[in-house]
């Protein structure tokens, strides 16, 4: 007699960009998916997964037993965290919180954080390796540092493993928002005209949706400590101009374009100007982003140009 083992994953967040793709991802490798999300920041639905509508902040809600736990759900908009810091607490922390109960009361396997570059906040060494101070500019940044010691306490005091992934920017497939997608619908709306958030200077990595993909599968086979943090980014970074060149001549389009400088070039109250991470240590598992970041970008801007 044959005992079958049931992969199960629990996807918080799982209608959303990340989540959205994930679902999928892992309902092709097999795995019985279950998605937590209050549908806040995304409607994506999978009719192969089961979905619980729930607000992890607030509601009660029990995960299925030794399950694997990809605690993707935040608000995603790190200029609105300046703004709404209460609002941005309770859906980045206190939903880390319930979480992780959630994950210790169901004997979950491991739970992997998906936190953010925006941690390290204005990092004085570039590339940024794990062991760079923690100095966020943003509330967003901040949250997410404090659901990255949430993950650890857990992994530390009970039997639950913990992962930690800082992500550069992720973009492609069915993204929602970001700068290309801001853009792209800004031209839209006016062809001779673009506003642009900065002086256009800032520099930053950016990761192709499958490519993350891949590395959530990695540190699923081969992260074996019981508590661990990884960035996840590229080995290269393109400045917003550059990203606005590529849009403008997908678009057949040479708008004037206007820099709106809130303040030292950023685009608003704790943009980062200049992000590029380390990503050694998880390249020494196996990895390594198959797109750079000026191809990530083309890709992102293809898919989306083609979806209008």
């Amino acid at each position: 007699m044959y005992i079958v083992t049931v992969l199960l994953a629990v996807v918080t967040g799982g209608a959303g960009y990340i989540g959205g793709h994930l679902v999928d991802y892992l309902l092709e490798k097999g795995y019985k998916v279950e998605v937590y999300d209050n549908f806040s920041s995304g409607n994506y639905k999978s009719e192969k997964a089961k979905y619980h509508i729930v607000d992890l902040s607030k509601d009660k809600f029990d995960f299925p037993k030794g399950s694997m736990v990809f605690h993707l759900a935040a608000n995603p908009d790190v200029r609105s965290s300046m703004l709404d810091i209460k609002g941005h607490y309770e859906n980045d922390v206190t939903a880390t919180l319930n979480v992780l109960e959630a994950a210790r009361k169901s004997d979950a396997e491991h739970v992997i954080f998906s936190s953010s570059s925006t941690v390290y906040g204005e990092a004085e060494m570039i590339p940024t390796p794990e062991s760079a101070p923690l100095r966020p500019i943003s509330y967003y940044g901040l949250f997410k540092m404090f659901g990255e010691s949430l993950v650890e306490f857990y992994s530390r005091n009970y039997s639950t493993k913990g992962t930690s992934l800082r992500l550069a920017n992720v973009i492609g497939g069915r993204t929602s928002h970001g700068i290309i997608v801001d853009m792209i619908n800004k031209l839209k709306n006016k062809k001779d005209e673009l506003e642009i958030l900065g002086n256009g200077k800032q520099k930053k990595s950016y990761l192709y949706i499958d490519d993350l993909l891949h590395a959530f599968d990695l540190i699923i086979e081969k992260q074996k400590e019981k508590y661990s943090v990884f960035n996840v980014g590229n080995e290269d970074w393109i400045t917003v101009d550059e990203i606005i060149k590529i849009i403008e001549d997908k678009l057949s389009l040479n708008p004037k374009r206007i820099y709106v400088d809130e303040s030292d070039g950023r685009g608003w109250a704790g943009d980062v100007r200049l992000m590029l991470l380390d990503i050694k240590n998880i390249k020494s598992l196996g990895w390594k982003p198959m797109l750079s970041s000026k191809d990530t970008v083309n890709q992102a801007v293809e898919e989306r140009y083609n979806n209008e």
